[in-house]
């Protein structure tokens, strides 16, 4: 008792018993360079490139601006490896998807994988079909169609063989399949309705009953002939 005032000692904290500090779990370099990479793949989807800020980038990271120019040069840096992962991912899912089959379940395959990049990838597909606006290494959307449509050139050259047709004018038509799906996913992307099966389904439709139907020379019916 002090002063007629009851103390409890075991309400006092000693000086061992002094309140502790959470400790930060420091990431390591490779953590967070992966963490800025995902920060930068949703603002530049959410803002585009010119949108997008370092400053944005790193106090989204909870870092200083020179954290983001050490791991990647600067704003540019993380853009490109951004979409250089982006277009790496959605080859290697289009690509992986092409297994054995019948032709045209080779063409199912090969919509399906492009719906499912962009259903599961949505940040990273509004990125890829931006206009860029830096130099791509690894070059630009339409040079990832290009080479999409380079693994389905072959399925439609072994087709065209047996159908008699031309097989040099496969390339002609595999750009026309590959960039037919590529625009209607952008569309589906916003909308997406109908459901992803029955969007794979009417495009594998037009594609494949427009190629049963094909003629071995087409012309032109109108009165513009060049």
């Amino acid at each position: 008792m002090i002063d007629g005032v009851a103390t409890d000692s075991s309400s006092t904290p000693s000086s061992s018993e002094k309140p502790r500090r959470a400790r930060r779990t420091r990431m390591t370099g490779a953590e967070r360079r992966q963490q800025l990479l995902e920060i930068g793949r949703t603002l530049f989807a959410a803002k585009g490139f010119e949108g997008t800020s370092v400053e944005e980038i790193a106090a989204k990271a909870g870092v200083s601006k020179p954290v983001v120019y050490e791991h990647f040069g600067g704003k540019e840096g993380l853009y490109a490896v951004v979409v250089d992962r982006e277009m790496r991912r959605l080859l290697d899912m289009v690509t992986g998807s092409l297994t054995a089959g019948h032709p045209r379940e080779l063409c199912e395959q090969a919509a399906f994988a492009l719906l499912d990049y962009i259903e599961e990838y949505t940040d990273g597909f509004r990125i890829l079909v931006r206009d860029s606006p830096i130099p791509q290494s690894t070059g630009s959307f339409a040079s990832l169609i290009s080479d999409i449509a380079t693994q389905v050139e072959d399925i439609l050259g072994r087709e065209f063989k047996l159908r008699g047709f031309d097989p040099k004018l496969a390339p002609l038509y595999a750009q026309a399949l590959v960039g037919m799906v590529a625009l209607t996913g952008q569309w589906w992307l916003d909308v997406r309705k109908p459901r992803k099966a029955e969007v794979a389904a009417h495009l594998v439709n037009l594609a494949w009953h427009g190629l049963d139907g094909l003629e071995p020379k087409p012309r032109l019916i109108g009165h513009r002939k060049s």
